[in-house]
């Protein structure tokens, strides 16, 4: 190759979210790396609301901590405010959601890259991917420099051909006024990467001073014993976020100009969401419903800028000063972004395997929205597994994919690259089968070991995971103590429980309704050295210990057929498969019975003739 400036193991293109998790995995697992972005201030950028986590997504996060990550480091350290989503509910539905400062964010990811062994960060615009004898040899950039490598992490979230939308008015621009990437999508084309366009939006930024608060619900952080990272236990709520409504008026507003609406008009032709619907699209679809909540959450302590979330949208500017101050608190509200619409290209993730490399494409890998995903979780934790995978496949190591029963993370990418997605994909806790066994206060049981045999997790975090390990043993063990029923009378008649004929254990004794791992550490003063957040485990533990039992059980019984490899088969010659079936398989090519098991379009009749076919064939 001509005009080799440097040399690289991996070349990661894009420095969101995921990007910044690939090449942090990349060069912490000692490869020489090049981080390429379009601007240095767009780096871990929060293009849309200013939080991290929410419901499923809080698990995404803590599960890339687990792995040795940093987006939980760095919630914890931009933190404005945390809360549990769903703590009236069960254990397997509670994610944790915080506020963090945008300017902060940035500031300290930036920081961090910078200062990381093994990394090159460089501000240039790749225009394509060179690619010999079908595998990645480097990139070129517009300036016709060429950086050559064995392989390269695409991350570009949004920023391909990306253009805003506000009302009539269109602009070829990325997130923010940030330049978008113009070049790179004709050379994915090139190389035989089926590109399509999605959309997505976000609300417009308020001055927080033009603000009557008191026509708002505030809502204050919850008082924690936990946050995202193992490495941080210190949780900061500084700034409330508040709770209101659309109102009638909004309503009739938006109706009356619907036309001018670019969902509606046909401006916009790529595909949204449908789980994170514009506010004109909501007052059309639920047409009886007379208001729709909306948060007033701080993007910053060094700014008044305020995010309207629950309240996207593209109408023309004249149509949002108007609707905006029909919002009640919003009286004398002054815009100081407008919302917009964003079209972007990406590409069919059902062309990666469930490493996230291309299927056509050796050494190429793709992570984040790129892949039709949306949210800040959802990319992270696809840019450590393609940074845990790249380095991989550099070092002729096997790639690490996580089950469905390991991760949401493993979820995610088997949802990725074995459904057709139509719409940008959000991880929510309903698409996990063993939600239970994903839970928010487990994320480091089930990975930090992986995290360190990978070679991700450092000494300090393994050293609090062991002792964490070391402190459950404990707490377990002390609950094997066995108390007789003299001994329990006077705790269960206040805790309205009948008493046992025989004696209990602590444990036993935890099963109870009406008794937590709490009520009987105060009762026999026992544990009061052990953290908050370890007894809080082992009560979820013991509580749920029948629930758990089942869904582990179910697990065992899947995997006899569930990681079956399956080998380069040409399914159009199995004639006891449906046609289409045997089309879907051989399109998508899947890597394990598992994964063609949740193919669309194949019936478990079809997995049926497919195992009598792998039986015949002496693969089984």
């Amino acid at each position: 190759m001509k005009n080799v400036v440097e040399d690289f193991d991996a070349i990661v293109i894009g420095s969101g979210h995921a990007g910044s998790e690939a090449c942090l995995a990349l060069s912490r697992l000692n490869k020489k790396t090049l981080l390429t972005t379009l601007n240095l201030d767009s780096i871990a950028f929060l293009a849309c609301n200013p939080s991290i986590g929410g419901t499923a997504k809080g698990q995404l996060a803590g599960e890339v901590d687990a792995l040795g990550g940093e987006m939980g480091v760095n919630a914890d350290k931009s933190m404005l405010q945390l809360r549990l989503l769903n703590s009236g509910k069960g254990p397997a539905v509670q994610s944790l959601r915080a506020q963090v400062d945008k300017i902060s964010y940035h500031n300290e990811m930036k920081h961090t890259l910078e200062r990381q062994k093994n990394l090159d960060i460089l501000q240039c615009e790749v225009a394509e991917i060179l690619v010999e004898n079908g595998a990645v040899v480097g990139v070129r950039t517009t300036l016709g420099e060429v950086y050559s490598c064995r392989a390269v992490v695409v991350a570009t979230g949004v920023y391909l051909n990306s253009q805003i939308i506000i009302g009539d008015f269109t602009k070829k621009t990325g997130p923010n006024g940030y330049e978008p990437s113009t070049k790179l999508t004709q050379s994915l084309i090139d190389l035989g990467i089926t590109v399509r366009r999605f959309k997505t939006g976000t609300p417009a930024r308020v001055d927080g001073k033009s603000i009557d608060y008191s026509k708002f619900e505030i809502q204050p952080g919850d008082a924690l014993n936990t946050s995202f990272s193992t490495l941080n236990k210190k949780v900061k709520n500084s700034l409330p976020c508040y709770l209101g409504y659309t109102s009638t008026a909004m309503h009739d507003l938006i109706r009356k100009n619907i036309n001018r609406a670019p969902l509606y008009s046909g401006k916009i032709h790529g595909i949204g969401p449908r789980y994170c619907p514009s506010i004109e699209d909501k007052v059309m679809r639920f047409a009886d419903k007379e208001r729709h909540q909306l948060f007033l959450e701080p993007e910053s302590a060094l700014t008044d800028e305020v995010y309207v979330q629950g309240i996207s949208s593209s109408m023309p500017s004249d149509v949002q000063r108007e609707m905006y101050r029909l919002i009640p608190g919003f009286e004398r509200v002054k815009i100081m972004r407008y919302a917009y619409a964003i079209e972007y290209d990406c590409i069919d993730a059902l062309e990666l395997k469930n490493n996230l490399e291309s299927k056509k494409i050796s050494g190429l890998f793709f992570a984040g929205q790129i892949n039709g995903t949306s949210g800040y979780e959802e990319a992270a934790a696809q840019g450590i597994m393609a940074g845990i995978n790249a380095s991989r496949f550099i070092d002729n190591l096997p790639p690490v994919v996580l089950g469905r029963d390991q991760a949401y993370i493993g979820v995610l990418i088997d949802d990725l690259t074995t459904k057709e997605i139509t719409e940008p994909y959000r991880m929510m806790t309903s698409r996990a089968e063993y939600r239970l066994v994903l839970r928010q206060d487990n994320c480091d049981i089930r990975l930090t070991q992986l995290g360190r045999d990978i070679g991700l997790v450092d000494d300090r975090r393994y050293r609090i995971f062991k002792r964490k390990l070391k402190q459950i043993a404990r707490v377990q063990n002390e609950l094997k103590a066995m108390k007789n029923p003299e001994t329990l009378k006077p705790f269960f008649e206040r805790k309205n429980e009948s008493l046992p004929k025989s004696g209990l254990t602590l444990k036993e004794v935890i099963r109870r309704n009406n008794i937590t791992i709490f009520d009987v550490c105060d009762e026999f003063n026992i544990l009061k050295d052990v953290p908050k957040s370890v007894l809080e485990y082992v009560n979820t533990e013991i509580k749920y210990e029948g629930y758990i039992k089942q869904e582990n059980e179910q697990i065992e019984r899947n995997k006899q057929t569930e990681n079956l490899i399956l080998p380069d088969i040409n399914y159009l010659e199995i004639s006891g498969l449906r046609i289409e079936a045997q089309q879907k398989l051989q399109k998508f090519k899947p890597a394990t019975l598992g994964q063609a098991k949740r193919i669309d379009g194949v019936s478990p009749s079809d997995i049926s003739v497919l195992l009598v076919y792998l039986k015949l064939k002496g693969i089984i």
